[in-house]
């Protein structure tokens, strides 16, 4: 999977991304909680450094940190910056690769690196070059927090789809599923986006994104951070952090 292709994978999922909650701004307050109780006192010079359209970046803003903004999609981040503003918080938000940061060195306490996304660098490289750029960004002693799904289990059962998700909107009910095709190699694996939206009478309009993602282990994971440089590294399972997916913290090292 190259640049380009992910890139086109999220700016054309930004406008329907809200769509796979239940209820968007219900799960940025959560998510913000969850996160905030990790983060310590604030507040806090936070990147979020795969912003998407905001869902963690627009909470934790309105808690009261300074939060910048970025993403590999130029359309996802635009979008992050408008929604932000619609809900009273300021959000500056730059199109970037987070292994290519356009920011100065050790100017932010916290980058956060959310919603699976590292999992979109398909090689020891490239997550390596990110999580660099991530630790040049970083004062020494800030925090990384960062979330992936629960590879560990997901690499064990290997399953071929992830389960259904359905939200209530003014058009009607959505439905968003994906198919999973596992590589040979057992670790990545092609995902088929689908979001099944009222269509005509009873018909259902249907609309398929791609893209693959790699599934690091908390093993992998741990092996990379330590590696460009972050100690206290710490696991948080979804049943004490209250966020959705496994979060890993780690401190920048001196």
């Amino acid at each position: 999977m190259t640049d380009s292709s992910t890139r086109e994978f999220y700016d054309s999922l930004a406008p329907d991304y809200h769509r796979i909650f239940a209820n968007w701004d219900a799960s940025i307050a959560r998510q913000a909680a969850a996160l905030g109780a990790l983060l310590g006192p604030g507040p806090r010079r936070i990147l979020d450094c795969s912003c998407g359209i905001g869902t963690q970046a627009i909470g934790l803003a309105l808690a009261g940190h300074q939060v910048v903004g970025s993403d590999l999609s130029p359309v996802a981040a635009t979008r992050a910056a408008a929604e932000a503003a619609a809900r009273g918080a300021r959000l500056p938000t730059a199109a970037a690769d987070m292994r290519r940061l356009p920011f100065v060195s050790s100017v932010f306490d916290v980058v956060v690196c959310a919603d699976n996304s590292m999992a979109h660098l398909l090689t020891a490289q490239d997550v390596a070059a990110a999580l660099a750029d991530l630790r040049r960004v970083l004062r020494d002693g800030g925090l990384l927090l960062l979330t992936l799904r629960d590879y560990d289990e997901i690499r064990r059962t290997r399953p071929g789809a992830a389960p259904p998700q359905v939200s209530e909107g003014s058009d009607g009910r959505v439905i968003t599923f994906q198919l999973w095709h596992w590589h040979e190699d057992g670790e990545r694996y092609d995902q088929e986006y689908f979001q099944l939206t009222p269509g005509d009478g009873d018909d259902w309009a249907v609309r398929v994104r791609r893209t693959t993602s790699w599934a690091l282990t908390r093993a992998q994971l741990t092996e990379f951070v330590t590696a460009a440089g972050f100690a206290d590294l710490r696991w948080h399972d979804p049943a004490s952090s209250g966020f959705y997916q496994p979060v890993l913290t780690a401190r920048a090292a001196g």
